[in-house]
């Protein structure tokens, strides 16, 4: 018997992204974004892994392209590094499905944040970086400890939204919670 692809479930989450992506789009303090939220949520929520990877990065992409349209700042020399931290906090999210609780979810943000930062901010010193070697390597990391605070306050909130929706919406829609 072949599962249902669209099903509530499908729907809430998928749209919980895709909302969580357009927000992108409006006005916000630097790296205060539901990027990582969007992945963990993906990881997390969707029953077929592939589509724990393929809708977030999707939904990521859409918004980059509109950021690019609408600010000309969507596409930048690190993005290769933002989107491996992106799979990477998907793949996060798969190991925290099956335990999924407040504490599991914020020890998850937390892990996201600092892969992050120690992704981009390594990308940002390969493609511009201050100087070579590993002095400019840590020259990188320490100027970027001013936009870490943003990024896990970030990561922290946009979570404790999306998962503290889908919860309260999975005790009012029982078609939501997974069989």
């Amino acid at each position: 018997m072949r599962l249902k692809l669209v099903t509530p479930r499908f729907v809430f989450v998928t749209s919980a992204i895709l909302l969580a992506a357009a927000s992108r789009l409006f006005p916000h303090i630097p790296n205060f974004t539901p990027i990582a939220a969007m992945a963990l949520f993906g990881g997390v929520y969707f029953s077929d892994k592939r589509l724990a990877f393929v809708i977030p990065l999707l939904a990521m992409v859409l918004s980059d392209v509109g950021l690019q349209f609408l600010t000309g700042a969507g596409y930048h020399s690190t993005m290769v590094y933002v989107y491996i931290g992106f799979v990477l906090t998907s793949i996060t999210g798969l190991m925290v499905r099956s335990k999924v609780s407040i504490l599991s979810v914020a020890a998850a943000s937390v892990i996201s944040s600092v892969l992050f930062f120690l992704l981009t901010n390594f990308g940002y010193w390969a493609s511009n970086g201050f100087q070579a070697g590993a002095a400019g390597l840590g020259t990188t990391y320490v100027m970027g400890i001013p936009f870490f605070g943003p990024t896990l306050a970030g990561d922290l909130f946009f979570n404790g939204i999306m998962f503290g929706a889908f919860y309260f919406a999975q005790r009012r829609i029982p078609s939501l919670v997974k069989i």
